[in-house]
């Protein structure tokens, strides 16, 4: 598979390459996948964000990563750390961590397993101070999971994004938190 980052008991978390694109826009680029993510992307969008994340990791070490199950060497999402650049977050340059599961992978508990394994990267090699997490009001599942991982919920960085059409809502971890929380 190449460029492995983080192995968990189910996932191999491996770089972005070159082809992911193809792949991420077949199987991840879904109504229901991207319902709370702007809605579904064009093949040149998910190929800009592909690239952008090969250049945090050739920068900083660090980006988003390929999500492939164990057991059928599928992609069943992505995950990763990178920095806060919404245009109109208040916390800019923020080491954010995000994921998304493929629809038929829902409730198995492949995001907690990722991003569990995710935060001990970036509080360990990463050397993040502390991490942040966006999602909008309206994904529940998503700040839920946030909430499971020992984040708390800050109000004082919310802000709107008319594209959105709710509010954008975040959650911040530090790493004594995160060691309460496992």
């Amino acid at each position: 598979m190449g460029d492995i980052v983080i192995e968990t008991d189910r996932l191999v978390l491996r770089k972005t390459r070159e082809g992911d694109a193809e792949l991420q826009y077949r199987l991840l680029n879904t109504p229901a996948v991207m319902e709370h993510l702007g809605g579904v992307k064009e093949l040149h969008e998910i190929e800009a964000k592909h690239a952008k994340t090969m250049g945090w990791f050739a920068r900083e070490g660090f980006g988003f990563m390929m999500m492939i199950e164990k057991a059928t060497g599928e992609l069943v999402g992505h995950c990763g750390v990178k920095r806060v650049d919404h245009p109109l977050a208040p916390n800019q340059g923020d080491h954010e961590i995000g994921w998304l599961v493929r629809e038929d992978r829902w409730r198995l508990g492949l995001a907690g397993e990722a991003m569990r394994a995710v935060i001990d990267w970036a509080f360990g090699p990463v050397g993040a101070p502390h991490l942040v997490a966006l999602t909008n009001e309206e994904n529940v599942g998503s700040w839920k999971l946030m909430e499971k991982l020992g984040m708390e919920r800050r109000r004082d960085l919310d802000f709107g994004d008319p594209d959105e059409g709710s509010p954008l809502i975040q959650y911040s971890l530090t790493p004594e938190q995160w060691k309460q929380a496992k």
